[in-house]
């Protein structure tokens, strides 16, 4: 009988070249991603309870239901991540600073569901196709992009490690939605279709964009400079009420003015001026101004 017994000694070796080694009295173990999973679920039962909210009572039932699944998980899982990247601290030590971080993300759902009710009439309001806002959050992959993203970048905001990530890349897998949890996105924000969406961590985005999908807000690639520039403004600030028609690519620290229009597929690496109309003509960037809508 086969026996790959043989190979477990040097596998093991390869833990201590290649990853922390942590004291042995130290188990660290990381959050679960299915508990992640979970929680996104959890969270969007808790913003859009749906036919629930028609009882009061049975609303207050299902926001109790779900609101301790989702703080439980959030205050279990930022316990695991702080004991995780802090092997020195205790036990109690790591859960003390979960709770605080819980009451931080409690005490901002209201806020954040204000937000989410404004980016699904944004839905509504921006597609023909959309009959109803409750279509738009049931149906639409970038509602829960933003449910998520929306508690990953506040997570991410106040030092939780890890989880903002886990989030990110969980939603993303589901979706195809890519969104770092540092970008800043504000109200009113809409992704018609979604797939292939990708902004990047320092990106700023302002209140009433929409964008369609296979839009790249990211980061010119600077040969060399690799960590040196993290932290740092390297991708695009889009301003209010600017439209990103499919396959645009906006790479660097650049700023897209308010009230402007980005065509299909269209490549920019400059700043564009307020109320400008950007599209390509061959290999060239034509740039046109339009009135205000």
């Amino acid at each position: 009988m086969y026996d790959p017994s043989r190979f477990v000694d040097s596998f093991l070796d390869s833990f201590s070249r290649t990853h922390r080694n942590d004291s042995p009295s130290k188990n660290s173990p990381l959050p679960c991603m299915e508990d992640i999973i979970t929680l996104e679920n959890a969270l969007m039962q808790l913003f859009f309870p749906g036919p629930q909210g028609n009882n009061p009572r049975s609303l207050r039932r299902t926001v109790e239901y779900q609101m301790e699944s989702a703080m439980h998980l959030i205050y279990d899982s930022a316990a695991l991540a702080i004991q995780y990247e802090n092997p020195e601290m205790s036990e109690e030590e790591c859960c003390s600073i979960a709770a605080g971080y819980a009451d931080r993300i409690g005490e901002k759902l209201p806020e954040i569901r204000r937000l989410l009710k404004t980016d699904a009439e944004a839905g509504y309001e921006g597609d023909p196709a959309a009959l109803s806002v409750h279509e738009v959050i049931l149906c639409y992959p970038y509602m829960k992009a933003m449910a998520v993203h929306r508690i990953a970048h506040l997570m991410h905001r106040i030092g939780i490690p890890l989880l903002p990530r886990m989030m990110s890349e969980a939603v993303h897998s589901e979706t195809g939605i890519d969104i770092h949890p540092g970008a800043s996105i504000g109200e009113s924000f809409f992704i018609d279709h979604g797939t292939g969406v990708s902004i990047g961590e320092t990106t700023v985005i302002g209140n009433h964009v929409k964008l369609y999908h296979g839009v790249t807000l990211g980061a010119l690639s600077v040969e060399n400079h690799g960590k040196a520039i993290q932290g740092k403004k390297r991708h695009p600030t889009i301003e209010d009420g600017v439209w990103i028609y499919a396959n645009a690519t906006i790479l660097g620290n650049v700023t897209i003015g308010h009230g402007s229009t980005i065509y299909a597929g269209t490549m920019i690496t400059q700043d564009i001026p307020p109320y400008s109309v950007v599209r390509t003509a061959n290999t060239d960037i034509a740039v046109e101004s339009s009135v205000p809508r």
